[in-house]
Order: structure tokens, then sequence, then C-alpha cells
């Protein structure tokens, strides 16, 4: 069959005629980016408040990341893991010195949807046990056995049957919690943030209950900081602002600044079940996608951005309560700004504006995924439109 033809000029058009169109796309097409602005085709600056879902940690062009993926580029470009390579082994002793105390090992992959696959194989394996736990409204991916665990994939999921047993814990019930969670429970899987559901905060009380219990059972607790991790919440990882250290953390999104990556952090006892050709990929821990880590980590710490990220929150929290938003949930630049109306109605007048944020699955909650290097100034200007905004009349 032949394909529809597309205007010169236009990706937009070009790519609706070449690729499956499972995206809904913004209306605009960035042609370079600086800091936390994106430079348009047609002119305009738009102040970037959603960070490419959570990627972008350092921002755009920061001559720290780009150094570092120039210089590796013309040094070796990929190696796969057959070889060791010293490049891969600064990623893995920077990214096991940040991570919570105790998940000192590190498998390297290429994104977040596959380190929690490998995360829930791994908790399978350990324990002998077939039924995995996960919380209400949480996301971990599309993939087989990451999916199975999201809150609501049954409406996309596809595969004829789930991988293992699956049942989800109430957000925050702290008795479910110790209900559920039994010896015949392998793993629990939980994101501090909940990214998707709108930046919802769990409560301190429901994940030490979630530890209490897991380790009460025998159960693994694998946290996934997809999201949450690599800074956004003002830590490295979201669950040292908890004082829960899980079993396993995964990590993606911002882990490259913008390089795609993944990785899996575990402990010495867990990494103790797995030996040769028990765990594979051809590309994780590639000689671009360390370099990437190092230079992110590096970045984020000779900055000092994970202040500049508890500083912000506190700006966006004091500032932004007005026009449509009526309270904020979530954590560091892992916000969600509570709307009186829907919130794409909102992201689309500050759009209008030059300013991006995001939705989620909560109809009512926009996003905010700032880089980590966003600016006081630029709060101050959200806040501004925001407040331009008249509040709905009841």
């Amino acid at each position: 069959m032949a394909h529809a033809t597309a205007t010169k000029d236009d990706p937009r058009t070009r790519e609706a005629a070449l690729t499956i169109p499972v995206y809904g796309q913004l209306p605009f097409v960035p042609e370079r980016a600086s800091g936390c602005d994106i430079f348009t085709r047609d002119g305009r600056r738009i102040l970037d408040l959603y960070g490419g879902h959570a990627v972008a940690a350092l921002g755009y062009g920061h001559p720290r990341l780009v150094a570092a993926i120039q210089e590796q580029s013309g040094k070796l470009l990929f190696q796969s893991n057959a070889v060791a390579l010293d490049i891969r082994a600064d990623a893995a002793e920077r990214l096991t010195r940040v991570a919570p105390a105790g998940l000192d090992r590190v498998f390297f992959v290429n994104s977040g949807a596959e380190a929690n696959e490998n995360a829930l194989r791994m908790a399978l394996k350990v324990t002998g046990r077939r039924k995995v736990l996960a919380i209400t409204h949480g996301f971990h991916g599309r993939t087989a056995a990451a999916g199975a665990v999201t809150w609501k994939s049954d409406a996309w999921y596809t595969f004829p049957q789930k991988p293992f047993e699956v049942d989800f814990i109430p957000r925050d019930d702290v008795a479910a919690a110790h209900d559920m969670i039994d010896d015949e429970t392998a793993a629990v899987i939980f994101e501090p943030v909940q990214g998707v559901a709108g930046a919802y905060d769990l409560s301190l009380e429901f994940a030490e209950a979630l530890r209490a219990a897991t380790a009460a059972a025998g159960a693994l607790l694998i946290a996934d900081e997809v999201q949450s991790g690599m800074g956004r919440c003002g830590h490295f990882f979201a669950v040292q602002a908890f004082n829960v250290v899980p079993d396993i953390v995964t990590s993606a999104k911002a882990l490259g600044g913008g390089i795609p990556c993944g990785a899996v952090l575990c402990s010495e006892e867990t990494a103790g079940h797995f030996g040769a050709g028990a765990l594979g990929t051809t590309f994780g821990g590639g000689p671009i996608a360390a370099a990437a880590i190092s230079a992110t980590i590096d970045g984020i710490l000779a900055e000092h951005l994970l202040v500049n990220v508890r500083e912000r929150e506190a700006q966006i929290r004091e500032q932004c309560v007005v026009g449509p938003v009526s309270k904020i949930q979530g954590m560091g630049l892992l916000l969600g700004l509570v709307c009186d109306r829907p919130a794409t109605e909102v992201r689309d007048a500050l759009l209008e504006h030059d300013i991006l944020t995001g939705t989620s699955a909560d109809p009512e909650v926009l996003r905010i995924l700032a880089p980590l290097v966003l600016q006081e100034g630029q709060v101050a200007r959200l806040a501004e439109v925001l407040a331009s905004i008249a509040p709905a009349t009841n």
C-alpha cells in the first residue's frame, strides 16, 4: 500500500503519514532548546516546565552533558557488555554512591519499562513466588510485566494473560498493606510519588508499612523511581525523603539527562542470586549512556541542584496556588497542580502564554516536571500567568 504524500517542510504532517498515530502531539515544532527554554520553528520561546516527560534533568544544551557525549562519541561510540568499560564502571560507581544505603549493585538497561521488567523478574527468581502486589493508580510501563502491575492497564494490555498473579493495594491504606502482603507475595512495587497519577505523593506511614510488611513476609520491596528519581524530588531518590530503603530501585528518564538509559539497583544479597546469562541487554550500559549518566550525576552535585529543587518547590507552593489552582501535591519538581477545571484547559491557556506543562491521568491535575535547573524568575512567570487565568465560578 502506498503511503500518503507528506508536505516537505512540516514534520507533523510527515510523521502522521509514516508513523503509527498513537501520540497526541502539541501544536508546535521545537527547533532547538537551551536551559528550560524551547525555541520553535515559528519563532516562539516556550518555557518548558514538563522537561520531555521528566527527562531533561540538566535542562537543554547543558555544557557538561554535551561535552561528555561528544567526547565519548569520539572515543568509543559503542561496545556491548561482552567487554568491561571504564566509562561503565564510572557510571556504576557514581550511581551506587548516591543511591539509598545498601543498594550497591547495578544492572544497566535502556528504559524505565525495561528496568521494571527486570526488577519484577528478579523478585520472582529470588523468592520463588508468583504473586506481585502494586498500588492503585500506579504506572510502571507498557511492556508485559510492567504493564501487568499498572493500574487499569486492562484497557490496553492486549497480552492474553499476565505473567504472574497481580493484585493492587489501595494507596495509603496501611491496614490493607499489612493484610495483603503475605508469604505468597514475591514483591510489592510502588512509586513514592505517583507521576502519571498526577504527582500524588504517598504518605510516610504507607511507605513505612510497605517496608515493614514486605520484610516480615520475606517479599521484596521495589521502588519505581523512573519518574521520581535522579534529583527530581529534592533527593537523588524519593525514598531517601521517606528514610525507607527498598530491596530494589529502578531508574530511567532523567538518569541520562536525555540519552535513553535505565538502571536496576539492588543489594549485594539480591545480586547474589544472579550469575552469567541470568540477565541481559544489548544496549544497556553502552558507553554513550554511561557517559551521560556520569555527567548528569556530576552536574546535579556540582551545581547543588537538589537544593535548587527544594527551593523551587517551596516557591511554587507559595506563589502558584492562584487562578485555577486550588492546591499542590507531590514533591520537589514532580508536582501536581490541582485545578478547578479540566487540566487540559489550564495547560492550553498556559501554552498560549508560551509556558509548557503536562496533564495526568487525573483530569483535574496539571503536572510540573521542570528541569532541575529551573530558576526563581521562571517560577514567578508561571505564577503571574496562572494568576491571570480567572478562577472558575460556581
